[in-house]
């Protein structure tokens, strides 16, 4: 890929495309719940992180320059004293540019961004052009579809990665993800999740509770995730439908995994983790009642899904995206002592008495890096890799139901060949606007 002042070489020969990537990955049949080998053949570069105790400056490069990006760039210059950003890259340059003008307008940051113009990339491959810097952290904030293949070049190059949620929207995707956390703790390289919701004080503090056996055995948890419908960008007359849907990348299922994947996984991974493990089956429904319109790709508005755990437990999840509907973002665990409710405005626990969360949490968002950073620093590399997979994995498994109105087991979607990805990254044609119907859609 070029910088911004040059022509992207978009679609360059020598960058492989995802499917290609993602068929050195494990096997399938290495996978299941009982024992996951995590092997790899990484490519062997010269490490350029800083070692343990240093004070030197840690140069960042941020992938991904949306809105979430931009925050995430912010929240990393803000965790240490001495960390620059010195790279950034897109698939489109506008975005690049506004990101870089807004985080420069930022008077607390601004003295910390040095990103010259030949380490502003464009482009599929832009990605590649920053990992070939000295950059030591990278930030992987682009559309989810595209972090099997960022979070396995970064290891490759040897960076400290922040990966945010979720970390694939197939099981190959996924499956690449637990390989390449493997390898990098074999590196001692870092792999923080954006599951901000970890990062929460006060979700520690009643989550450990829950683990202390505060409303005992757990036999019922639910997860909410209602509220309206998000941006949608018009198409210009100029877009081939690679451009169309890039814009619009929330609404393909390729890019975004669907909306339980992308935005929903954070209450199903806060579920997860009060129950300290994943079901073993999915059952649901779902589909398309507001979104009709083709401009809305092929996501559905409302999925509705039925976990259960091995020892009968049950997991309720909900989530939809309609307008002038109520808003509740939410999940609550029940036991056989008690009762616990777990949500950003509210954190209590009712068994023989009330326990209450009454403290302060520092911004979630903020302190995810200020951990990822303190480990570095520290010489003891954060690795999210286990849960920020299995918790995307079990997002993804809920889409399996829903698309195809069977039950699914958790092997089965760990297993799935489904493969979601483009022939190629071009500017031309893209993968077919396919909306799911239950019963007829079939589980690969």
């Amino acid at each position: 890929m070029k910088p911004t002042n040059q022509t992207s070489a978009a679609g360059n020969p020598a960058a492989p495309t995802r499917r290609q990537f993602i068929g050195g990955s494990l096997s399938t049949a290495a996978m299941t719940t009982a024992a996951v080998t995590l092997g790899t053949t990484a490519v062997t570069r010269p490490q350029t992180v800083h070692a343990a105790g240093t004070d030197d400056v840690l140069r960042v490069g941020l992938i991904g320059c949306g809105g979430r990006g931009t925050g995430a760039a912010r929240q990393a210059l803000l965790a240490d004293e001495r960390v620059k950003l010195v790279a950034m890259a897109d698939v489109f340059e506008p975005p690049l540019r506004t990101s870089l003008q807004s985080l420069s307008a930022d008077q607390t940051i601004a003295p910390k961004i040095d990103v010259a113009p030949d380490r502003q990339f464009v482009g599929f491959d832009a990605y590649q052009e920053l990992l070939a810097t000295d950059v030591d952290v990278v930030l992987l904030t682009t559309p989810p579809h595209f972090r099997p293949l960022h979070i396995r070049a970064a290891i490759d190059a040897g960076k400290h990665v922040f990966a945010e949620k979720p970390v694939a929207v197939d099981a190959p995707g996924v499956r690449s993800v637990l390989e390449t956390c493997a390898e990098a703790k074999r590196k001692n390289l870092s792999v923080v999740s954006g599951l901000c919701i970890r990062y929460d004080a006060g979700f520690r503090e009643a989550v450990g509770r829950i683990h202390d056996g505060a409303i005992g055995d757990i036999h019922t948890l639910i997860a909410n995730d209602y509220r309206g419908p998000i941006w949608v960008k018009a198409r210009q007359d100029d877009w081939t439908d690679m451009h169309w849907q890039m814009h619009n990348w929330y609404y393909f299922t390729w890019l975004s995994g669907d909306f339980n994947v992308e935005q929903h996984v954070h209450y199903l991974d806060v579920c997860a983790w009060v129950m300290g493990g994943y079901p073993v089956k999915a059952i649901g429904m779902g589909g398309r009642q507001v979104r009709t319109d083709p401009m809305y790709g092929n996501i559905f508005d409302h999925h509705s899904v039925t976990y259960e755990y091995p020892n009968g437990a049950r997991l309720f999840s909900n989530c939809r995206q309609q307008r002038g509907c109520k808003n509740d973002m939410s999940a609550y665990a029940i036991g056989s002592k008690g009762r616990a409710t777990v949500s950003e405005s509210k954190l209590d626990i009712t068994n023989d008495s009330t326990w209450r969360f009454e403290g302060k949490s520092k911004n979630m968002y903020q302190v995810e890096h200020d951990e990822l950073f303190a480990g570095i620093r520290a010489g003891v590399p954060l690795n999210n890799g286990e849960y920020m997979c299995y918790s995307t994995l079990l997002a993804i498994m809920g889409r399996m139901a829903t698309y195809t109105g069977q039950e699914i087991g958790w092997d089965q979607a760990l297993n799935s060949a489904e493969d979601l990805s483009p022939e190629a990254y071009e500017w031309g044609p893209a993968p077919p606007v396919e909306i799911a119907l239950p019963g007829i859609t079939k589980f690969v």
